[in-house]
Protein backbone atom coordinates (compact mmCIF):
# COMPACT_ATOMS: atom_id res chain seq x y z
CA UNK A 1 0.00 0.00 0.00
CA UNK A 2 1.33 3.41 -0.97
CA UNK A 3 1.58 6.16 1.66
CA UNK A 4 -0.86 9.05 1.73
CA UNK A 5 0.11 12.15 -0.24
CA UNK A 6 0.05 15.42 1.72
CA UNK A 7 0.13 18.95 0.32
CA UNK A 8 -0.07 22.45 1.80
CA UNK A 9 -0.88 25.44 -0.38
CA UNK A 10 -2.65 28.78 -0.57
CA UNK A 11 -5.14 29.68 -3.32
CA UNK A 12 -8.13 31.96 -3.86
CA UNK A 13 -11.66 30.88 -3.03
CA UNK A 14 -13.98 31.44 -5.99
CA UNK A 15 -17.69 31.13 -6.71
CA UNK A 16 -18.88 29.00 -9.62
CA UNK A 17 -21.09 31.29 -11.74
CA UNK A 18 -23.75 28.62 -12.38
CA UNK A 19 -26.69 27.34 -10.37
CA UNK A 20 -26.11 26.31 -6.78
CA UNK A 21 -23.54 28.81 -5.52
CA UNK A 22 -20.71 26.27 -5.26
CA UNK A 23 -17.39 27.63 -3.98
CA UNK A 24 -14.06 26.11 -4.99
CA UNK A 25 -10.32 26.41 -4.60
CA UNK A 26 -8.24 25.48 -7.65
CA UNK A 27 -5.17 23.49 -6.68
CA UNK A 28 -1.85 24.86 -7.95
CA UNK A 29 -0.94 23.19 -11.24
CA UNK A 30 2.20 21.49 -9.88
CA UNK A 31 0.19 19.87 -7.08
CA UNK A 32 -2.47 18.74 -9.55
CA UNK A 33 0.19 17.12 -11.73
CA UNK A 34 1.75 15.36 -8.73
CA UNK A 35 -1.62 14.03 -7.59
CA UNK A 36 -2.52 12.83 -11.10
CA UNK A 37 0.81 11.01 -11.53
CA UNK A 38 0.98 9.50 -8.05
CA UNK A 39 -2.67 8.56 -7.51
CA UNK A 40 -3.19 6.61 -10.73
CA UNK A 41 -6.25 6.40 -12.98
CA UNK A 42 -9.73 7.03 -11.57
CA UNK A 43 -13.16 5.76 -12.59
CA UNK A 44 -16.29 7.85 -13.04
CA UNK A 45 -15.71 11.57 -13.33
CA UNK A 46 -12.16 11.20 -12.04
CA UNK A 47 -13.06 12.41 -8.56
CA UNK A 48 -10.56 11.67 -5.83
CA UNK A 49 -11.50 11.36 -2.12
CA UNK A 50 -9.44 13.59 0.17
CA UNK A 51 -9.21 14.93 3.71
CA UNK A 52 -8.88 18.72 3.77
CA UNK A 53 -8.12 21.21 6.52
CA UNK A 54 -8.97 24.90 6.22
CA UNK A 55 -8.40 26.90 9.39
CA UNK A 56 -9.84 24.87 12.27
CA UNK A 57 -12.17 22.84 10.03
CA UNK A 58 -11.21 19.33 8.96
CA UNK A 59 -13.52 17.71 6.40
CA UNK A 60 -13.81 14.88 3.87
CA UNK A 61 -14.63 15.74 0.29
CA UNK A 62 -13.52 14.87 -3.23
CA UNK A 63 -11.30 16.66 -5.72
CA UNK A 64 -12.65 17.02 -9.24
CA UNK A 65 -10.45 17.25 -12.34
CA UNK A 66 -10.59 20.64 -14.05
CA UNK A 67 -9.83 20.68 -17.78
CA UNK A 68 -9.58 24.47 -17.82
CA UNK A 69 -6.70 24.69 -15.31
CA UNK A 70 -5.26 21.22 -15.88
CA UNK A 71 -5.43 20.69 -12.13
CA UNK A 72 -8.15 19.80 -9.61
CA UNK A 73 -10.97 21.68 -7.90
CA UNK A 74 -11.56 21.45 -4.16
CA UNK A 75 -15.18 22.23 -3.21
CA UNK A 76 -15.45 24.28 0.00
CA UNK A 77 -18.71 23.61 1.82
CA UNK A 78 -20.88 26.35 3.30
CA UNK A 79 -20.25 25.24 6.90
CA UNK A 80 -16.47 25.52 6.34
CA UNK A 81 -16.81 28.98 4.78
CA UNK A 82 -19.12 30.14 7.56
CA UNK A 83 -16.96 28.85 10.41
CA UNK A 84 -13.80 30.38 8.93
CA UNK A 85 -15.46 33.63 7.76
CA UNK A 86 -14.54 33.05 4.11
CA UNK A 87 -16.07 34.64 1.02
CA UNK A 88 -15.23 34.41 -2.68
CA UNK A 89 -11.96 36.18 -3.41
CA UNK A 90 -10.36 35.36 -0.05
CA UNK A 91 -6.99 33.60 0.02
CA UNK A 92 -7.36 30.18 1.64
CA UNK A 93 -4.62 28.09 3.26
CA UNK A 94 -5.31 24.40 2.62
CA UNK A 95 -3.77 21.19 3.95
CA UNK A 96 -4.78 18.24 1.82
CA UNK A 97 -4.28 14.50 2.25
CA UNK A 98 -4.90 12.13 -0.66
CA UNK A 99 -4.93 8.35 -0.30
CA UNK A 100 -3.51 6.96 -3.57
CA UNK A 101 -5.59 4.40 -5.44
Amino acid sequence: MEPDLSFDFEALLWLYPGKGGWHFVTLPEEIGVAIRVLSGPRAGFGQLPVMAVIGRKRFRTSLFPDAKSGSYLLPVKADVRRSEGLVAGDPVRVSLTVSPG
